[in-house]
């Protein structure tokens, strides 16, 4: 076998997969080395978050009554609407990877679509919910307006609760976004049961996204709820 060749072929005789980079040897120490790397930067954005929700948890202590008022505050049915989509697409996500994994790529766009579309949908919800903030003046700063002793403690809540959700909703964006480049990469028949990897590192990140909103959820709109409503 000429040298050329040789050098494009994996070991035991395999054909070199168009999708194998130089430096690794085989496909599968290339999708290890994908899944560590992914991971590893999933340990990155949990700290990343962990700061403002340390901050969020010191300040509920601190202030429990501000923290009570400022939940009652949300708007428990957007919250929860949005909890149900991302936990649909979770599931329409995983189904994308799967499809990739059996070569279905027709069924793999069609669930990478209905994940961006659910996706999209987080988004406009958070931007209904935002608009109403704006519209009571919730927003914090010198037009910040609300009756009561702990006004200035709720704008320590509000002002997390904006740092937390407006990352969350970035990440969402950047994940949406992400997704878009993989459906198109699907279309194209790029994928297949030996080369899956973009969809199956894409699906991690949505996960995390999703989980994250998962913690955000009772920390943010279920503080003390039941307490203060009773």
């Amino acid at each position: 076998m000429p040298d050329a060749l040789a050098a494009h072929a994996e070991p035991h005789g395999h054909a070199h997969h168009p999708a194998l980079q130089h430096h690794f040897q085989t496909m599968a120490q290339q999708q290890e080395a994908a899944t560590l790397g992914m991971w590893v930067f999933l340990v990155t954005e949990v700290m990343f978050f962990g700061g403002l929700l340390m901050a969020y948890l010191l300040y509920r202590v601190w202030y429990p009554e501000a923290w009570s008022e400022g939940s009652l505050e949300l708007d428990i049915r957007m919250g929860g609407f949005n909890t149900v989509v991302l936990i649909g697409s979770s599931l329409t996500m995983a189904l994308a990877v799967r499809s990739a994994q059996t070569g279905a790529p027709r069924a793999t766009v069609r669930w990478l679509l209905l994940t961006i579309a659910l996706g999209l949908t987080f988004l406009v919800v958070k931007f209904f919910e935002y608009k109403e903030k704006y519209d009571l003046h919730h927003i914090p700063g010198p037009n910040f307006v609300f009756e009561g002793p702990q006004k200035d403690h709720l704008q320590i809540f509000f002002s997390l609760y904006f740092g937390l959700t407006g990352l969350h909703a970035l990440h969402m964006v950047i994940g949406v976004s992400l997704l878009s480049v993989i459906t198109w990469m699907a279309h194209r028949r790029r994928f297949s049961p030996e080369w899956y990897t973009p969809v199956e590192m894409s699906g991690l990140y949505w996960h995390f996204v999703d989980i994250v909103w998962i913690f955000l959820f009772p920390l943010l709109y279920l503080v003390d709820r039941a307490h203060q409503l009773s």
